[in-house]
């Protein structure tokens, strides 16, 4: 499977459905705060990892293109969260030596290397 960009996909969905998405991550990252603030910010940025706009996000994939395209985007969801958490690591290792711009750097490079081979496991070998 090869990424794509859909001009058409924003067509399919009301406006509705777009505040629905917008108003659930709006949720889950204020539920994310009330936890850091019960339980500090190391467990508060754990729940900050959570896909905020994806379960809501995909009901409507799987309402507009169908159970197979909603699966595929759930793969590639939790192929995302590995580059969210090797994202994480770097920061959490570096943050109390490094500068800032450095460990912002070298987080988002972690970030995309570990996307772009995992991506490149589960998808790179098969043809469509």
């Amino acid at each position: 499977m090869r990424p794509a960009l859909d001009l058409a996909g924003p067509k399919k969905t009301r406006w509705w459905e777009h505040a629905v998405r917008f108003l659930f991550g709006g949720a889950v990252t204020a539920a994310a705060g009330v936890v850091a603030h019960r339980w500090g910010p190391v467990v508060g940025g754990l729940f900050l990892g959570f896909p905020s706009i994806f379960p809501a996000g995909i009901t409507l994939v799987k309402q507009h293109d169908g159970r197979a395209k909603a699966v595929d985007d759930a793969r590639g969801a939790r192929l995302g969260s590995l580059g969210l958490v090797a994202f994480g690591v770097v920061v959490w290792a570096a943050a109390r030596s490094w500068a800032p711009v450095p460990t912002l750097a070298a987080a988002t490079l972690a970030w995309v290397l570990v996307d772009l081979g995992a991506w490149a496991l589960v998808y790179g070998s098969r043809r469509e």
